[in-house]
């Protein structure tokens, strides 16, 4: 029941719930990943059952189409969307310019492609990830395999001339193997601290050979609402600051949520 579940997890409900009223009849969504975007695909579904909303939907990792389509979500390719009208996605951390860092869950790439790909970008988050600077979270760098050692030594050398707090690189791992993105890639994550100049080090990260592309949202988010354990919503644009959106009333949610409390 939404009315049992933790605090963080009510908060990933109310941004989530708020953040599907955005979904009108004929368009095509992006659908983010993680477990905030989890929430909000149960949510989209649900109101599609109910008000019988015409949509399409693309998902931005394997997991998250899976999940579309045993709910009953219209799951097409960015191919045959060609363009999306909005993309709703979660986020390891956002800052006042509402640029995030993204790829906590490995789908980066996936998910940089699809919002990049839509009109809008609107992000859902609890409390936690708003920061004051982006950093704190390890940046994820997805990179090609081969070549994977001169890759992170190319990368390692490059962090020394930006201003950042900590310089660790580490390899992404799945138990005893390396972790595998959707696209057959390797994770790099960057243990920085802070990132002075995100825009700079993002653009420098691509330049790297073999890297594939970074966990840096730069002017790709639109909006970011977050939500509340208490049901409270903000909203931040990006003419900053936050204005307090409607509350989301907790009530007794669908069997469709049942397994979502963890």
């Amino acid at each position: 029941m939404a009315t049992e579940l933790s605090p963080i997890d009510r908060a990933k409900y109310a941004a989530s719930k708020r953040a599907v009223d955005l979904v009108e009849n004929g368009m095509r969504v992006g659908l983010g990943t993680g477990s905030t975007a989890a929430w909000m695909v149960r949510c989209l579904a649900e109101r599609v059952k109910k008000e019988g909303l015409s949509i399409t939907c693309v998902p931005t990792s394997e997991r998250t189409g899976e999940l579309a389509r045993e709910l009953g979500l219209e799951v097409v390719t960015l191919e045959e969307a060609k363009w999306l009208d909005l993309t709703i996605d979660g986020t390891d951390e956002f800052d006042p310019e509402l640029n995030l860092i993204k790829g906590g869950g490995g789908a980066h790439l996936r998910e940089k492609v699809v919002a990049t790909a839509s009109d809008r970008m609107v992000v859902i988050a609890d409390p936690g990830k708003e920061v004051a600077q982006l950093g704190a979270f390890p940046l994820p760098v997805e990179v090609l395999a081969f070549g994977l050692a001169a890759t992170r030594a190319l990368i390692e050398e490059m962090l020394v001339s930006l201003d950042v707090l900590g310089r660790e690189v580490t390899l992404r791992m799945n138990g005893d193997k390396p972790f595998v993105t959707d696209e057959g890639n390797y994770v790099l994550d960057l243990h920085l601290g802070r990132i002075g100049n995100a825009r700079q080090m993002a653009l420098v990260l691509n330049q790297v050979p073999g890297v594939v592309e970074n966990g840096l949202f730069v002017d790709i988010c639109d909006q970011v609402i977050v939500g509340h354990p208490d049901g409270r919503v903000d909203i931040h644009g990006l003419s900053g600051g936050a204005q307090e959106g409607d509350p989301v009333e907790f009530g007794e949610p669908e069997n469709i949520f049942a397994d979502l409390g963890d």
